[in-house]
């Protein structure tokens, strides 16, 4: 089962870890713009496929359709900007809990993934993967600076160790933006997981991430996060037990989530995660039975639109994915 479908012991509030490493090769010159200078790159990243093991296989972005190449994005596993640029390639094994990206911003981005929070065991693979590259291939590092990138913010380690939460009960109680504004102010990034600033953080999920790259350990930032993210869970548990004073609202709003969600005709995506994020709370708290957690992130992966058009095989318009949505939900909450 891959990564993004499995539970944890934290999977109620924590979604998914992923480390990142930014590595560039000390052959080639940095911020590689021409579909020549990533294929020369690319040639010499697929000398060393079968050295690195893992059972990676190699697949160019602009030889992929453009619901795999959405679908990959919707999965966290290559971010937009690399997606839309489509000039780059990818390293992945069939489990998508290992994706390298190639010829990005920087020459590699080796990303490790796991459910909920995992950091340690996430980055000691990170880091075994990254050793056998470097086995085969020469990094571009500085004595004073350490791993040299794109970007100057990314020197040094060039570690960037991010944990994904759902924290509907902070959102609830008015507590998630003064908690979250409160660990920014500790070089920590925060962002929400919507598509836009201005949007309303209608799934309650929040990406949280170091800044700092320099003058810091792996080992450092790895406790950093984790103790922060521990701190955060601590909150969420909390905030929903005030929830629960209120049994009878919060069983309401609950079960008209799953009423909604299990009889409507057609869906759109938006009103899907708010009323799966609901969902999620209640099935976490043991007030809903109906769903299990497994149901719950198979149907929030399978009704984003490019992974709806992958898993039914054909591309749909707007209208067609809505009806499609509702029909998937009914099939998984039928399982």
């Amino acid at each position: 089962m891959n990564w993004y479908l499995q539970s944890t012991q934290n999977s109620d509030v924590v979604k998914s870890t992923r480390i990142r490493l930014a590595r560039n090769l000390r052959e080639f010159k940095f911020n590689l713009k021409t579909e020549q200078e990533i294929e020369n790159l690319e040639n010499k990243i697929k000398e060393i496929l079968y050295n690195l093991g893992y059972g990676l296989k190699f697949f160019k972005l602009k030889n992929m359709d453009n619901i795999t190449n959405l679908s990959l994005v919707e999965k966290n596993l290559i971010s937009k900007e690399f997606a839309k640029d489509n000039l780059g390639s990818i390293l992945i094994n069939d489990d998508e809990n290992i994706c390298i990206m190639i010829g990005g911003e920087d020459h590699l981005k080796i990303q490790v993934f796991n459910s909920g929070l995992d950091l340690e065991n996430t980055l000691n693979l990170a880091i075994e993967i990254d050793e056998k590259i470097e086995e085969n291939l020469q990094y571009a590092t500085n004595q004073k600076y350490g791993y040299l990138t794109a970007c100057p913010n990314n020197v040094g380690t060039a570690l960037k160790a991010s944990v994904i939460l759902h924290l509907p009960a902070l959102s609830k109680t008015g507590n998630a933006k003064k908690l979250l504004d409160a660990i920014s102010r500790f070089g920590i990034n925060v962002k929400s997981l919507t598509n836009s600033i201005a949007e309303e953080n209608i799934q309650d999920m929040y990406q949280i991430s170091n800044n700092q790259t320099l003058g810091i350990t792996e080992k450092e930032i790895i406790e950093n996060i984790k103790a922060i993210s521990e701190k955060i869970i601590e909150q969420e548990r909390i905030a929903r037990k005030i929830l629960i004073k209120n049994q009878l609202e919060l069983e309401d709003m609950v079960y008209r989530s799953y009423g909604i969600l299990t009889n409507c005709k057609k869906i759109s995506t938006k009103e899907m995660q708010s009323l799966l994020s609901n969902i999620k709370l209640g099935t976490d708290l043991g007030i809903l039975n109906e769903l299990t957690d497994l149901k719950v992130q198979k149907i929030y992966l399978l009704t984003k639109n490019a992974n709806l058009q992958k898993y039914l095989g054909s591309k749909l318009d707007y209208l067609d994915r809505d009806v499609a949505r509702a029909k998937i939900i009914k099939d998984i909450v039928n399982e």
